[in-house]
């Protein structure tokens, strides 16, 4: 049995505003789960409804078996980490990190001794006399993780922790949370509207939109095998590109050019004659120049945006437009015309109706 357990969770706000809709997930212990969606998609609710913090509307949650529903934050045992770190500015890095176990009653040298070992986890040892306004960002944000982790509990969760975080800050602050839950292994939800933390931090990743779950897999799944548009869209960067067009004779246009989808669709084809289909295809999976089984795109280079170590290119086909993602020593010139070849195998249908992926 899973040892968090989510049935059919609803979440409908007095209002009538329904935020989440049967939401069913299984967790396993010691895993690094990540929600993540753009603002409004039900993520953080959904965590809060984990914590304890917001009622039910409907369904079941399950801790190791039990019901939960009615439990209160404390007796869930979990412990939340806030994008805002939440921290008390009056008191010192150790009065902060000991304050929960000093409500607890736990004896001083026990918890002396466990605030030395949350600090050295941390890299916070040097700091234990300091007030939260003398840290860096990233140090508050390693303080907030420590008065979580020094609990001892079973279960963490993590709301935008890195929101408020520079760019350097927050890849560092990745890692480290990564090396924390490795080595303590307790059961981490953390929620994000950044795909980067999502895939380089996560076991299993649930995508969300408007309340709904979209996917749940691996960062590997999510990115090679998207179950929808969605999907295909939010995960990566810079995004897949889309084109949407009505299937005649078996190809769809982009530009003025034709492209014939037998080599994807076959004997399928027929099935999808006069409807609307999305042509996909990520900015990296295409090659310069023209390709054994590719699809031959000329166009027109509008924008290069040289990143270090790719370039980005926006082009032009008529008024279809993409960016391809290509190595910054063939970047190719400004209103340049160029061919590229995006290979059979790199090209993901969905559709046009559905949204859903086309196998």
């Amino acid at each position: 049995m899973a040892y968090l357990t989510l049935k059919n969770l609803n979440k409908i706000y007095p209002n009538g505003f329904h935020a989440v809709h049967n939401f069913n997930l299984e967790i396993e212990k010691g895993e690094f789960i990540v929600f993540v969606g753009s603002s409004g998609c039900g993520k953080s609710t959904t965590l809060r409804m984990i914590a304890g913090l917001e009622d039910i509307s409907s369904g079941e949650f399950l801790i190791d078996g039990k019901r939960a529903n009615e439990l209160g934050p404390r007796q869930r045992e979990v412990a939340m980490v806030f994008q805002s770190y939440a921290l008390y500015p009056q008191m010192t890095v150790y009065d902060n990190l000991a304050f929960s176990l000093t409500l607890q009653g736990v004896d001083e040298d026990v918890i002396e001794q466990r605030v030395e070992k949350t600090a050295k986890i941390l890299g916070l040892t040097e700091y234990l006399d300091r007030l939260p306004r003398a840290l860096s960002g990233g140090q508050r944000q390693r303080v907030a993780v420590g008065r979580a982790i020094i609990r001892k509990v079973g279960i963490f969760l993590m709301d935008e922790p890195l929101s408020n975080l520079d760019a350097k800050q927050r890849v560092t602050m990745r890692s480290e949370i990564t090396q924390i839950h490795k080595e303590i292994g307790a059961t981490t939800i953390y929620v994000t509207h950044d795909q980067t933390e999502a895939m380089t931090m996560a076991d299993r990743i649930v995508v969300m939109k408007d309340g709904y779950i979209q996917q749940v897999g691996t960062p590997h799944e999510l990115y090679f095998d998207p179950a929808n548009v969605f999907v295909a869209g939010f995960i990566g960067e810079p995004p897949m590109n889309f084109i949407k067009d009505t299937v005649k004779n078996g190809s769809i246009s982009f530009g003025d050019q034709k492209i014939d989808l037998t080599a994807k669709l076959g004997d399928r084809l027929k099935s999808y004659e006069g409807k609307e289909i999305y042509f996909g295809f990520r900015p990296e999976s295409i090659l310069l120049g023209e390709e054994a089984d590719s699809y031959h795109i000329s166009c027109n280079v509008e924008l290069t945006e040289m990143l270090g170590d790719n370039t980005n290119v926006y082009v032009t086909a008529g008024q279809e437009q993409a960016i391809l993602k290509v190595d910054p020593h063939d970047t190719p010139a400004m209103d340049a015309q160029i061919v590229f070849s995006i290979p059979y195998k790199n090209v993901y249908l969905f559709d046009g109706e559905t949204e859903a992926v086309i196998k």
